[in-house]
């Protein structure tokens, strides 16, 4: 299965999130929420080639290089990483691997050779967490048996992606060509199949970020959701992050859109932009929040990223579990 010539095109190594380095046994660790999905992230010796203002990977960012939002990322040999994976899925522990992706001349090439190596072993659902790559490309990991892409947005507007991904921050990536690349990979892998990410919290009103999760919906695309966190030596480390009351209006929009329960269109917003009318009835408003499902982590099926923008000691933005009775009490508070 593997021949000498194959071997050599894997990367030699690769970053893993640490809570999966401790699933996977590469690391000693106690988890209080076990991640389901695997991540990995491709290695290079510097940082990555885009710029964008709020992560550590950026090309100007100051901060530590095994960093990715709160989450450390320190680095395996490769082969080391994918035989601890076979053994781990062998067991039952994870449901899904991801592969994400630094911006950088080499990286499709290390992203398929993973993509390839991984399928060969593992028969696990995979996602690669990308830039937007050539539709050539797209078909090529698809055919790979990669069964999900996601192509971040980060920002709700036009505006706001220029100041913290595009132009005005120096990075290489332009708004039109990032929704274009989310169509095509609709296209190519097919509706439900294709994920972005938006972060809450990059000075958006919350009907500009109910409008982008609407648009994605309408497009085949799943929206998921972050809390902007500042971290330290990024461009945007004195930020904040968004107040939870706030967070948890988007959490159950978002909920509600992407079940088809409600459409941004029939919400009604003050004239801040802030969300006052889900466009339900309240017995199917409370039910969705009562059902706790709005505020896990929302993503590719099986990705619960426990941590990922917040600390353990909480506040919880994403629940990496079901959140408990209290908790959801708690909640409800915070949106009604």
């Amino acid at each position: 299965m593997h021949n000498k010539a194959f071997a050599k095109k894997i990367p030699d190594k690769i970053r893993v999130s640490v809570g999966s380095a401790i699933v996977l046994g590469l690391m000693r660790g106690k988890l209080d929420a076990l991640p389901t999905t695997v991540y990995l992230l491709t290695y290079r010796a510097g940082k990555c080639s885009a710029n964008c203002r709020f992560c550590p990977q950026a090309r100007e960012s100051k901060s530590k290089a095994y960093m990715l939002s709160r989450v450390t990322w320190p680095t395996f040999p490769t082969r080391q990483v994918l035989q601890k994976m076979k053994k781990t899925t062998e067991k039952g522990l994870i449901k899904r691997i991801c592969i994400q992706a630094l911006n950088y001349p080499t990286v499709f090439n290390d992203v398929l050779n993973l993509a390839k190596e991984i399928r060969s072993i593992v028969d696990l659902p995979l996602s690669v967490s990308c830039q937007p790559f050539s539709e050539e490309e797209m078909k090529t990991l698809a055919q790979t048996g990669v069964d999900r892409i996601g192509i971040p947005l980060d920002a709700a507007t036009g505006e706001i992606f220029d100041k913290v991904k595009g132009s005005l921050a120096d990075g290489p990536y332009k708004w039109a060509k990032q929704q274009e690349a989310l169509r095509k990979a609709v296209e190519i892998f097919g509706e439900g199949r294709v994920s972005t990410h938006l972060i809450v919290g990059l000075g958006e009103t919350e009907e500009e970020i109910v409008k982008m999760i609407q648009w994605c919906v309408d497009n085949g695309i799943y929206p998921g959701l972050f809390s902007f966190t500042p971290v330290p030596g990024t461009a945007l480390e004195n930020g904040s992050q968004p107040s939870l009351d706030h967070y948890r209006r988007i959490q159950t929009a978002q909920y509600l859109t992407t079940n088809g329960e409600t459409r941004c269109e029939n919400m009604t917003f003050n004239s801040e932009g802030c969300l006052i009318d889900f466009g339900v009835s309240k017995d199917k408003l409370l039910q969705a929040i009562r059902s706790g499902k709005p505020f896990l982590t929302s993503g590719c099926p099986n990705c619960n990223r426990p941590y990922y923008n917040e600390r353990p000691g909480g506040p919880l933005y994403n629940y990496p579990r079901m959140p408990l009775p209290e908790e959801i009490n708690e909640i409800e508070k915070q949106i009604l």
